[in-house]
């Protein structure tokens, strides 16, 4: 039996995979399971990325035993061409959770909120936009001189849309907690205007170690915040942003940046800079103006932290 299939079922794997299976082609959840257990029993772990191996996921007789043997020559050939990555740390992950966790319940509690606000437009009864944290406050007051038998009936979702509320400042206060105590670092990236601890607590946990990004400017690329390229001869198209790397990171750096050019967001260099690339005009000027400043605060945030630990 090959070491990679005799790991598989080591003790302390617990069976998730059988012994014919391959590490290469084990699913997201179960790679991170692999790393993590073949590292700890000493082995030296290479983590392809699929979305660069065409020759493997294109190939026309596509099969474990084929993307195996691709895998082997590609690694012994250069392992630069697997295009390696980094699974981030167990407790990294834990972390992370939290703020996953807080996501989920304000987009569910938007939902909740929609479906309040069209169900009551439906009867000829059109509330305000107030604060979501007020909402269930504001349509009480509302309804309750002027319809109290429909007010009994949406009570349901009101509580939910409370309860949810509740459950939102309470991970808040969480992630707070945790930034003073566990994550010190993040202290001086919320120095930066329109980083809140949400923001800098998820750019420490994606990226955690900030000196493996040997040029700070890179890590726009990593977060991807720079556009695609395909040029060829005299043809070089203007595409649109990568999109690599950790989505909610990156969605998060873009309301930062909304939020600084927007007219709260207070005087800065990064401001000034985004809001005269947003004047030139232009197809998009505005959404570029945004993507730039995204990818300007990423880098200011990795230049603070780098700074930080010298």
């Amino acid at each position: 039996m090959s070491p990679l299939r005799w790991a598989r079922t080591a003790p302390g794997f617990d069976g998730f995979a059988t012994p014919s299976e391959h590490v290469a082609g084990a699913p997201v959840h179960l790679a991170r399971l692999d790393c993590r257990l073949l590292t700890d029993l000493g082995c030296e772990v290479i983590v392809a990325n699929s979305r660069k191996l065409r020759a493997i996921y294109q190939n026309e007789r596509k099969s474990d035993e084929l993307d195996a043997c691709m895998i082997a020559k590609l690694a012994r050939a250069d392992v630069s061409l697997l295009h390696p990555v980094k699974h981030g740390s167990e407790q990294a992950q834990r972390d992370l959770l939290r703020i996953k966790l807080r996501d989920n319940l304000v987009r569910q509690r938007v939902n909740v909120i929609s479906s309040v606000r069209f169900t009551l437009k439906a009867l000829g009864i059109r509330l305000a936009s107030p604060n979501t944290n007020c909402f269930v406050k504001r349509t009480r007051e509302y309804l309750e001189p002027r319809d109290p038998e429909l007010l009994d009936m949406i009570e349901g979702p009101l509580r939910v849309i409370d309860e949810m509320t509740q459950r939102i400042r309470q991970l808040d206060r969480e992630i707070e907690q945790l930034c003073d105590e566990r994550y010190p670092e993040t202290k001086r990236l919320r120095e930066i205007r329109g980083i809140g601890p949400i923001t800098a607590l998820c750019f420490v946990l994606v990226i955690e170690d900030p000196h493996r990004i040997e040029r700070t400017r890179d890590v726009g690329a990593y977060v991807g915040l720079v556009p695609k390229r395909d040029q060829s001869g005299r043809s070089d198209k203007e595409l649109s942003i990568s999109k690599c790397g950790n989505a909610y990171l990156r969605r998060l750096l873009v309301s930062a940046a909304q939020y600084m050019l927007g007219p709260f967001g207070e005087e800065c260099d990064i401001r000034t800079r985004g809001l005269r690339l947003a004047e030139r005009g232009g197809r998009g000027a505005k959404k570029k103006a945004v993507v730039a400043t995204a990818r300007k605060l990423s880098v200011v945030m990795l230049s603070v932290w780098k700074n930080e630990t010298h």
